[in-house]
């Protein structure tokens, strides 16, 4: 008897290969997805370079991604083939099998697909793994040794976690045939839906949930705001769009039935009748393809512009090879501390090259109508309007770059990064107000605050005596006072070894018996932070490397489901129209008028999720700019070309898809299909 169930189950996949091929294709390349990140994840190869432990700890995240996104992926798409397979199995129990039989051929269906599944999936993520793990090595701007690798501990986790998953998924199956009866099985194929009312309610409330999201997105002003409101405005994005297409549809379908000079026409006539007697369907298949459209380009577009712009930000976060900020008051401590970083260079035969170094303090203030509240009283909303005030001597500001700005006392010169100041005077607190002199259209000494995701301003007020009083003013306001800064950066012209050498024997030098800030020295509580760019660059790369090898995955794993549903959805809808079309043909519609209904049809509805996908890509593009700032990209102007050109390349993708599968619509409701 195991045979006969077996050759069955064999025979039900290869008669409905049409529908079980895609499906099989789609597990096969969601596993093999799943080996390559787990290959790098843990294997040894990142284990063993600069950087990798990072890229590690990003792709980690992408397989906890894989594997939930597989099971509701896979079990929404699972829907659609045990569907067309319930008038089969009904026809089975009519003849007298009865449902434990059939749930033997199902179990047996669902281990061949497992296990083709797992076969092609784990053997075709051997061979590409190391062309993943080459890519990953040129991300981290290492070299990868040549050989052939499997990793046994991957292929066990993805035999355990796609196991589960797919009995979960037989169990579902086997729970929606043994609750139906025979004849619900035989005839479930032809059940059509009654043509749905017209909901005004949730067509509003998916308005309003949009509505809500999209003004969240565009009017939050701080990066940090924005990781707290960007998870809240997809969630109501997600169910706007769900809300939005099933009743939203239902209410575009009414109104081209009432417009006559477009209903009463052969091709528009079927086609919007069709789609009225299935529409809570098909609305939520379109709204998961405009989600995915929408995952696919905002995933691809930011974490593009990260990697494609990681050396430009790199640059931007490390204006010097080498920084150094001694935080300090006494400024007669900071001549003999930069003697000493010249003798240390020398001593490696390299010279200093594009010094500069000059002090600043660094404080944080409330903007409220021209006034900086620096008080801790003023503790509401502290997130909206705060910023970085830089405070400069304006005689350091001319020694650097040669302008003079000409300040009197209460004067001062300001200069705005990422958020204008729009006011004619300033005042800071209960210190004093500043009148604004001249605003600076550059700033040459940025370097300090290059990672801030605050917005900063930077004020030239008139010599060092006013930045002391300062200081002096925000011992008494805040918790943690700021010190007085030194910022000293240079460069050197020598390769990244020995950048490395340089920087290591600087900083351990520091405070030892022969170094600037000893205990003979009177200046031993002086703290110093500082940066090398190449001792950071390997976790630099590896981040954003991380992130564009897990966008690229998710992007491709999102693609794959979007096609998937796109083509599922053309099939099952074609299957149900054959008879209808079928009688059509009986009373005289030549090929010609189905083609031109079925373009009609597809056409009406299968391209607005790729235009509400557009929406809300438009929408978020603000709130993603300002979460990139979390990761220094300030360039938008440079993440709204690379968005353009992911939707652009999209549409086409969709196009192309659109194309293939009206075709196969057509040749199913033509009868060239059965």
């Amino acid at each position: 008897m195991t045979g006969l169930y077996l050759r069955l189950a064999a025979s039900g996949i290869r008669k409905n290969g049409r529908t079980y091929i895609p499906y099989i294709l789609t597990c096969s390349g969601m596993i093999m997805m799943f080996y390559i990140v787990g290959f790098l994840t843990y294997g040894d190869f990142l284990n063993n370079v600069r950087g990798g432990n990072l890229m590690s700890e990003m792709l980690g995240f992408g397989v906890v991604v894989m594997v939930v996104f597989s099971a509701i992926f896979l079990f929404y798409t699972n829907s659609f083939l045990i569907k067309r397979r319930k008038k089969e199995l009904g026809l089975y129990n009519i003849l007298g099998m009865g449902k434990l039989n059939i749930a033997r051929i199902m179990i047996w269906e669902t281990l061949i697909i497992f296990a083709v599944s797992m076969t092609a999936g784990i053997g075709v993520g051997i061979l590409f793994s190391k062309l993943a793990m080459l890519g990953a090595a040129k991300m981290l701007g290492e070299q990868a040794a040549v050989g052939f690798e499997v990793n046994p501990f991957v292929m066990v986790l993805a035999l355990i976690f796609y196991g589960i998953i797919f009995f979960l998924i037989l169990l579902n199956s086997l729970r929606q045939v043994f609750r139906a009866r025979p004849i619900e099985l035989l005839h479930s194929e032809s059940a059509g839906e009654r043509p749905p009312k017209a909901r005004v309610i949730p067509a509003l409330l998916g308005l309003v949930l949009l509505g809500t999201a999209y003004y969240m997105a565009i009017t939050i002003k701080e990066p940090i705001m924005a990781v707290f409101a960007f998870f809240l405005a997809v969630l109501m994005v997600i169910v706007g769009t769900y809300l939005l297409f099933i009743a939203g549809s239902v209410a575009y379908c009414k109104l081209l039935q009432k417009n006559k000079n477009y209903y009463y026409k052969t091709n528009h006539f079927i086609s919007v009748s069709q789609m009225a007697y299935r529409m809570k369907r098909n609305g939520a298949g379109l709204a998961s393809i405009c989600i995915l459209s929408t995952m696919v380009l905002v995933t691809l577009s930011s974490t593009i512009c990260l990697y494609a712009g990681e050396e430009r930000m790199l640059q931007q976060r490390y204006p010097r090879d080498i920084i150094l900020s001694p935080h300090t008051v006494e400024a007669e401590a900071i001549p003999p501390f930069i003697d000493y970083v010249h003798k240390k260079v020398s001593g490696y035969g390299e010279q200093i090259q594009n010094e500069l170094y000059y002090p600043y303090l660094n404080i944080t203030g409330k903007f409220v109508d021209g006034e900086v509240l620096m008080s801790p009283r003023y503790d509401a909303n502290l997130i909206d309007d705060v910023r970085s005030i830089y405070i400069i001597p304006a005689d350091e500001y001319s020694r650097i770059t040669g302008d003079d700005p000409g300040l009197s006392e209460g004067e001062a010169a300001i200069y705005c990064k990422l958020q204008p100041y729009n006011y004619d005077s300033i005042k800071l607190d209960e210190f004093g107000t500043f009148n604004i002199k001249k605003r600076l259209e550059n700033f040459e000494l940025i370097g300090n605050d290059v990672a801030n995701v605050m917005p900063s301003v930077y004020l030239l007020v008139r010599d060092t005596g006013i930045m002391g009083d300062i200081y002096d003013y925000q011992l008494d306001v805040y918790d943690c006072p700021s010190s007085v800064t030194y910022y000293y950066g240079f460069d050197l012209d020598c390769d990244r070894d020995k950048k490395l050498e340089i920087y290591d024997d600087i900083r351990h030098g520091i405070w030892d018996e022969a170094g600037p800030f000893s205990e003979d020295s009177g200046y031993f509580d002086t703290s110093v932070s500082g940066n090398c760019v190449e001792s950071d660059r390997e976790d630099f790369y590896a981040l954003y490397g991380g992130l564009f090898f897990l966008g690229i995955l998710l992007g491709s794993v999102f693609i794959l489901a979007a096609v998937l549903i796109m083509y599922y959805k053309q099939v099952s809808e074609g299957f149900e129209d054959n008879r209808r079309f079928e009688i059509l043909r009986n009373v005289g519609m030549t090929k010609q008028e189905i083609r031109r209904s079925i373009n009609s049809q597809v056409l009406t509805v299968f391209f607005m999720p790729l235009v509400a996908a557009g929406i809300h890509t438009a929408f978020a593009f603000s709130i993603i700019s300002k979460l990139l700032r979390l990761f220094a990209m300030t360039d938008v102007g440079f993440l709204a070309m690379v968005t353009v050109c992911c939707y652009i390349a999209f549409a086409i993708l969709y196009v192309v898809v659109y194309i293939i599968t009206s075709r196969s619509y057509y040749s199913i409701v033509s009868g060239k299909v059965n």
